[in-house]
């Protein structure tokens, strides 16, 4: 088996872990959460959303969060950004990375930004000639890329065209979506093989949801063909608020777990990330879905 010594994982659970809890999590708590995971070894932590509050309430307290937070220099903090209002508030946050966002399916994007994709680019290339002026690196997020919760199946055409859209921009990464947990390992296999031949790998991410339990299998065969940038969130927390099922992120300690064991280095310590998820599940005051924390949860042996 062909694997890569060592892989980046990038936390999304302030942003997209807690976009999608209805229960109301105290900013300060929000802050304390994300200083613990500044401690684990992660290199790359996603802290929340510009988005509009009335969208996502949840977030709503993101400027506050972003001044909140201890820095740790070792550390990229990135927000999630839609437009150039929201670039103004990021860059108050003096945030180090700006994330765009839009999707590979048409109904998708509309429920999500409510705009066509034609009508995003140009929204979106604005913000990326703002960040990049201020000397922020961009990520872009694409997401529906292997099924839409209202279209179905996406052709690879089109998120080869929204891919090829995003890196004329001149962004600096693009995660590929798997926003309603859809993707089967054959069905990775064939569009990174695709992708992978128009654009770098070096470039390209992935983030899995698990909601029918194949991430841990898609991350494995994405490994397998070079890949080495993951999105997951802490706990298994998240889901998309305009993606019905969606439940369930990628979990980073089972990630981590997986990882380990095959002797693939993240730099990340384990025991310091179980800290940091018992302390977000006892705020949230209920157990978190993924592997690792349910075994916590009643008190086992998680290493």
């Amino acid at each position: 088996m062909q694997l890569p010594q060592n892989v980046t994982i990038k936390e999304v659970g302030p942003r997209d872990g807690l976009q999608n809890e209805k229960e109301m999590i105290p900013t300060e708590e929000k802050i304390e959460w994300i200083n613990h995971l500044s401690d684990t070894g992660l290199s790359y932590i996603e802290i929340s959303s510009f988005v509009h509050p009335k969208w996502i309430p949840q977030l709503g307290d993101a400027l506050e969060v972003a001044k909140g937070i201890k820095r740790n220099p070792e550390v990229t903090y990135a927000t999630l950004v839609p437009n150039m209002k929201g670039l103004e508030r990021a860059l108050e946050a003096d945030v180090d990375e700006v994330s765009i966002f839009m999707s590979a399916s048409e109904s998708h994007n509309k429920k999500n930004i409510n705009k066509s994709i034609d009508e995003t680019f140009p929204v979106l290339q604005e913000v990326v000639e703002g960040a990049k002026a201020e000397n922020k690196s961009v990520r872009g997020y694409i997401s529906t890329v292997f099924g839409c919760p209202y279209d179905g199946p996406v052709p690879l055409e089109n998120v080869q065209k929204v891919c090829d859209q995003l890196f004329s921009m001149g962004i600096d990464e693009l995660s590929i979506g798997d926003t309603i947990g859809v993707a089967n390992p054959l069905q990775v296999q064939h569009v990174l093989e695709t992708l992978s031949k128009d654009f770098p790998k070096d470039q390209l991410a992935l983030h899995f949801h698990n909601t029918r339990g194949t991430a841990l299998a898609n991350v494995l065969t994405s490994l397998q063909l070079g890949f080495t940038t993951f999105d997951s969130a802490l706990g298994g927390l998240g889901g998309c608020p305009y993606a019905k099922g969606a439940s369930g992120n990628l979990a980073t300690d089972d990630l981590l777990y997986m990882l380990k064991g095959m002797n693939i280095d993240t730099g990340i310590d384990q025991d310091k990330l179980m800290r940091a998820g018992s302390f977000i599940q006892d705020k949230m005051d209920k157990p978190l879905p993924s592997h690792h924390m349910q075994i916590a949860y009643k008190g086992g042996d998680v290493t």
